[in-house]
């Protein structure tokens, strides 16, 4: 059996301009007084966000970049039985990421998703995740302003969405500040909001007719940023 074969992940590390920081660490971080400063947002757990309508699904229940660059974005582990899209979100910090969250108005813009590719082998995004060393990178778009921002990763587990609620959603959110002289200054979506349960194109879908080609897969969230 290989590590990936049927468990949950949470994001371990961040490497950032070729230096890895450390992500919420779950099963020790919650337990040192004060708890350590993080470039990811903290976690409960490995398991899913349970009410991916609610205020969960923004981080779940800054770095430094130059907007053109790359981050990896490294998971303990992820389960191949758990298949679905991976998803890279941003939205600009107002004023700053000290106290900004995200989870009102539209700020949240996509940019960058690996749903289903028949092409590819794997086609699904989750599924080249776990086979490259639970690891995903995501260049940060060159256009964008400089400024605080956050990076919201996310895959999205579609084993069980054949029944309404069944989808499971696995976001986080890194910190991050953008150098560079871009003027773009992008919104999108809303986080909660974008996320509906009775979506038939990306949500509530059954993943074995997606795999045998019977239906179209098309994930949440709207279109990539261009």
């Amino acid at each position: 059996l290989t590590p990936f074969t049927a468990a949950h992940g949470s994001l371990k590390a961040i490497e950032v301009a070729g230096k890895q920081y450390l992500a919420w660490q779950i099963n020790a971080d919650p337990y040192v007084k004060p708890p350590p400063l993080r470039y990811a947002r903290r976690v409960l757990n490995e398991g899913p966000v349970k009410d991916f309508t609610g205020k969960g699904i923004t981080c779940g229940d800054a770095g430094n970049e130059a907007a053109g660059g790359t981050i990896a974005l490294i998971w303990d582990q992820w389960g191949s039985s758990h298949s679905g899209p991976v998803m890279n979100y941003m939205a600009k910090c107002t004023p700053s990421c000290a106290n900004f969250k995200g989870d009102t108005g539209r700020p949240w813009f996509k940019i960058e998703q690996s749903g289903y590719d028949k092409s590819k082998n794997p086609p699904w995004g989750s599924d080249q995740l776990a086979r490259q060393g639970a690891s995903w990178t995501v260049t940060i778009p060159p256009s964008i302003a400089p400024g605080e921002y956050l990076l919201r990763h996310e895959i999205l587990g579609l084993h069980v969405a054949g029944k309404r609620n069944g989808a499971q959603f696995y976001p986080t959110c890194v910190q991050l500040k953008v150098s560079g002289s871009g003027t773009a200054t992008p919104s999108g979506v809303a986080l909660p909001g974008a996320y509906n349960p009775d979506d038939k194109n990306g949500i509530l879908v059954e993943l074995w007719r997606v795999n045998a080609g019977q239906v179209e897969y098309v994930a949440p969230g709207g279109p990539v940023w261009n």
